[in-house]
């Protein structure tokens, strides 16, 4: 539990406690299965559904809560917290959800958000390419107009929920002489012609998720699924995009410290050596009280992020890669703190740590890798005060 109290309101206290509860009683259960079986959590998915927390973000007028990003993240630790792979499927249907919900025509809102908030149909955001990675500006699945739409071609790699999605916010070149300014998004179905997956990678961490490779060979897609009925926009709806999703991989990140914390400290209070527990030795009390520092400080810059986009706050790119750059971090020294705490235990699969440091690593790496987050500070930092 936090040694700090956060100023949530009363709904997002049932929220968390929500969160908490499926957490605990549906995920933890068969984690390390799911892990094991690198198996997609397709029952926790219904249950989630069924709790609408695919809604959370999504107004009222399109089947969804209303609520905040902050509500968003609150959901997002509780769940990472037992499980960052299960809280990796259930954030990536947002980071697919939120560019038609900033960019969509009133169409396509109207269309994809119900189903979307409903959770009946999961979505997912493909910009990463063999040669795009850090350098999203460098895509080179490209966008043919034709008479009644585009034709897709290209190949996109390790997006999580390929496969599994139904909804897909593709970025793509439409004019490639333009660079960046020639890229544009388009909403694609699955089952579309042309549309296929590749194998399902085998991954260090995040087990639970499924991440594949999406193929386009000659895919067909309506003009009316150009998102926001305009071309052009895909590389400025794909930043915003990240400005909105990136405190939720911090949050994820401070769910996956918090369950790290959480599994030392008890394990320390059990662990008898020298006939006494270890928590009462001030190395290891000394390493707990750092780690769960470092928890709290990342979690209440996360939280005062998301209120900044809540509030409507324009210039949250610096804050919201701070707030990424920075949990992400936490996340892999708590956990290999933990596993240290655990000894030789924390190295087998019997115990909960080695997962928690496995899961963390792709914090610091995916939405932009911890390098990228720097330079984006450095950059807002530097247009802020040299004027």
């Amino acid at each position: 539990m936090s040694l700090v109290t956060y100023p949530l309101t009363e709904e997002q206290q049932m929220l968390k406690d929500l969160c908490r509860q499926i957490a605990e009683e549906k995920i933890r259960p068969v984690s390390r299965e799911l892990d094991e079986k690198e198996e997609f959590p397709t029952e926790i998915i219904k249950t989630m559904a069924q709790s609408d927390l695919f809604g959370i973000t999504i107004p009222e007028q399109y089947g969804g809560m209303g609520g905040g990003l902050l509500d968003l993240v609150i959901a997002t630790e509780e769940i990472s917290r037992v499980d960052g792979g299960v809280a990796a499927s259930y954030a990536a249907s947002f980071l697919g959800m939120i560019p038609i919900l900033l960019f969509g025509t009133e169409d396509q809102k109207k269309k994809y958000l119900p189903a979307i908030a409903s959770g009946k149909k999961l979505c997912a955001f493909a910009i990463t390419e063999p040669e795009a990675g850090s350098d999203a500006s460098a895509v080179k699945t490209n966008a043919k107009k034709d008479k009644d739409g585009y034709i897709l071609n290209g190949t996109k790699h390790f997006i999580t929920n390929a496969g599994d999605a139904d909804i897909y916010t593709i970025i793509a070149a439409t004019d490639k002489t333009k660079g960046a300014r020639g890229m544009s998004a388009f909403i694609v179905e699955k089952g579309t012609k042309g549309l296929d997956f590749g194998k399902k990678e085998e991954k260090l961490g995040i087990r639970a998720s499924s991440t594949r490779e999406i193929i386009f060979s000659d895919a067909k897609v309506s003009k009316e699924n150009l998102l926001g009925g305009r071309e052009g926009i895909g590389f400025i709806a794909t930043m915003k995009t990240f400005d909105q999703s990136r405190p939720g991989v911090a949050a994820q990140a401070v769910g996956i410290a918090q369950g790290a914390l959480e599994a030392a400290t008890q394990y320390a209070h059990t662990r008898v050596q020298f006939g006494q527990p270890i928590s009462s030795f001030q190395g290891i009390q000394w390493m707990l009280a750092d780690m769960a520092t470092k928890v709290e400080a990342a979690r209440s810059l996360v939280y005062s992020t998301a209120a900044m986009v809540d509030r409507g706050e324009k210039d949250v790119a610096g804050a919201s890669a701070i707030a990424k750059l920075f949990a992400s971090d936490v996340a892999m020294e708590v956990s290999t703190d933990a596993v240290q705490i655990f000894g030789g235990f924390g190295y087998m699969r019997d115990y909960p740590v080695e997962k928690f440091m496995r899961d963390a690593k792709i914090t610091q790496i995916y939405e932009g890798t911890n390098q990228i987050q720097k330079n984006i500070i450095a950059l807002n930092l530097i247009k802020k005060y040299a004027k």
